[in-house]
Formats: structure tokens, sequence, C-alpha cells
């Protein structure tokens, strides 16, 4: 077995682990963070929305070679408007320009045709109107708020509703990173940059309904036991999965990693650089949310129940007064059993071995041909 596979199956049995929800005020204050420089972000520096949602046109000329800051120039002196350039990867350049109409264009494809020392006949123009792109932007805002609703009525009913009210947190926030990000770095926004938010969304809840569907096992019963706080069995939870969540997120994250940085890096391909930040993004994000933000909130949620403050009351009574009489405290859930007892041991017995035994295993005596004399039977 590879360590990385030793080190899953450790944390599955619980013999090791790390304390996520009795840190989860750092990862509270980190995401709190992380949000406010993306919302600030946002709000200087806004969105660069492609042509598709502000109306605009798209000339793709042939192979050339013309630098990109030179189209750009001629287009912004031809245009009167800011023009984006990008170089395709088979040395075409796709110039974007926003504001013009179908007279302007024609007048623009014959000026730039002119400057770059190409046919006019070889550029092709393509005009698109802001009304398509506000319909765009509606139809996407409507599909996430039906994709939310759905969500929460779902997770309430297969799980609990704290469990559906911190993975509409999580998702929230991941989406919030994203878009930040995108205001930070400049990237166009794009119908592929919204396929890639809408993309995400579901990768998010994969992680974290794993998680809760771990932690859903393991708090059956939770209250007629006085071993572990709801809080340890959900970092029990966590510690279980999180093997399995960091290679789903690292094999996903790949592929999206050759898109942004290979095919949008070196090949030059715009529509490549439109969806896979936000997929990188956000994959990233959804997995950090899963583990540091979803499950933590679900425990503080599930404790404010009085049932839940009373556990946590006789767990750490029972814990106090084995420590007085000098025994060994019942081990936290991240580094012991699950909570399988469903009757209250006896605080006067020894605490119970975690794990594999270790030593000798005693044999026990076998009286073969005891009484039976010894010789040839008659």
């Amino acid at each position: 077995m590879s360590k990385l596979g030793d080190l899953g199956a450790r944390l599955y049995r619980g013999e090791v682990g790390y304390d996520f929800v009795g840190k989860r005020k750092i990862w509270y204050g980190i995401s709190i963070l992380i949000t406010i420089t993306a919302i600030v972000g946002l709000a200087v520096r806004g969105l660069n929305m492609g042509i598709e949602f502000e109306g605009g046109a798209v000339f793709n000329t042939p192979k050339t070679s013309v630098s990109v800051s030179k189209a750009e120039e001629v287009a912004e002196e031809a245009s009167g408007h800011d023009a984006l350039v990008q170089k395709l990867g088979n040395d075409t350049l796709r110039i974007q320009i926003a504001g013009v109409d179908t007279g302007k264009s024609d007048q623009i494809k014959d000026e730039l045709a002119k400057k770059l020392d190409m046919k006019a006949d070889d550029i092709n123009a393509d005009l698109v109107g802001p009304s398509w792109g506000e319909q765009i932007a509606n139809k996407a805002w409507q599909g996430l708020a039906i994709f939310m609703i759905l969500v929460v009525v779902y997770l309430a009913i297969a799980f609990e509703w704290r469990m559906a009210v911190a993975a509409l947190i999580a998702l929230i926030h991941d989406i919030t990173i994203t878009v930040g990000v995108y205001a930070l770095v400049g990237f166009e926004v794009t119908p592929g940059t919204v396929i890639g938010l809408l993309t995400i969304l579901g990768y998010s809840l994969y992680d974290t309904v794993v998680v809760f569907d771990s932690l859903k096992e393991q708090s059956k019963d939770l209250v007629k036991q006085t071993r572990f706080t709801y809080s340890e069995v959900a970092n029990r939870s966590i510690n279980s999965t999180l093997v399995r969540s960091i290679n789903t997120t690292v094999v996903a994250l790949l592929p999206v990693a050759g898109l942004l940085f290979i095919g949008g890096g070196f090949l030059g391909a715009g529509m490549l650089n439109d969806i896979s930040l936000s997929l990188f993004v956000g994959l990233a994000a959804g997995a950090y949310s899963s583990i540091f933000i979803a499950t933590p909130l679900v425990a503080d949620l599930k404790e404010t129940e009085p049932q839940m403050k009373a556990l946590k009351k006789r767990v750490l009574a029972k814990r106090r007064a084995a420590a007085a009489k000098g025994e060994s405290a019942e081990t936290p859930a991240s580094e012991g059993d699950a909570p399988q007892d469903t009757e209250e041991p006896d605080d006067d017995a020894a605490p119970a071995v975690v794990g594999p035994r270790s030593g000798p295993r005693a044999q026990p005596t076998r009286n073969r041909g005891r009484g039976r004399p010894s010789g040839k039977r008659r």
C-alpha cells in the first residue's frame, strides 16, 4: 500500500487526524479576508464584460506577423474605442471592439485591412447586439437562483436544514471568490465564464455532500453515548474523507491547469482562458470550502441545540472525572473510534483500547488427553 493510501486508511479508522473543526475560527478569518478582498476588487475594478454582454464587433484576421500591440493601436485609432486584441495559436488575430454598429464596423474593417497590410475580404467581422448579452445574463441569474433553491430543498430533505444552510453559504463563498479573482485579474467575462461558474457549483457540492453523508452516518444515536461531542464527530468525518477530497480535487485541477496555463498562456486561446480560469479558481475554492467552511458551520449550528449542549456538558464532565481519578480521558473523535456505544460505560472501568492490539496473543490451554493413560489404546 502506498504512503498516501496508508494515510487515508489511518484517517478513515481515526488513528490519526487534524483538528479542522477545533481551529475553525482561523479558517473563518481566512475566508472572510479573501472574500473582502474579492468584493473590494469587484467594486474598484469591476468586471471586464465581453462584447457578448455589451455588444460590439469581433474581427478575425488571417495569419499575420503583426504584433498584438500594433494591432491594438490600429484598432483603437480606427474605431475611437478601446480594443482587445488576442493572438491565437495559428498566428491569427482576434480584435474585439465594444460599442460598434454595422456602419462603423465596415469602416473599421477597411481601415484595419489598409494599415495591417491585408485584404478586407480576408477579415471576418461579426456583430453582436447588447440585447443578446443581456438575455444571457438574465438567464444565467435565473438558472443560478433556481439551482440554489433546489440545492437547499434537496439537502434539507436528504440531511437537515443546518447542512443545507452551510452548503448554501459555502456556494456563495465559492462564487464570490471566483468572481473577485476575475475582477482582479482582468480576464474578460464571456458565456464560457458563465458555463465555468455553473460547473463549479456542482463540483463544490460534491465534496460537501460526501462529508455530510459521512457525518450523518457517524452521528446516529450520538446523544445516547458520552464519549464524543458533535464537533468531534464532525471533525472525524472531515478526516475520514480528506484524502478522497484531495485526490479528486488534484485530478480535476490537472487538466484545467493544462487549459489555463498551456492552452491559454502558450497557445493564446482566448476562450480557453475564459472558461479555465473560472474552473480552476472555483474547483480550488470548492474543495477548501467543503473542508474548512461547510462542516465547521454545521458543527456550530448543531451545537446550539439543547440536546447537543447537554451532550457536550456530559462528555466534558466525564472526562474531568476520569482525569481526577488518574484515568485516561476518552479519546477524541479525531484520534479514536467513531461513537458506537449506546450505553454510558462505567466511570470506574478502564478506558477502552483504541486501534489494533499489540503484543503476543494469549493461546488457550488445551487439555488434550487429560486423565487418559498413555500407551496403546485397547
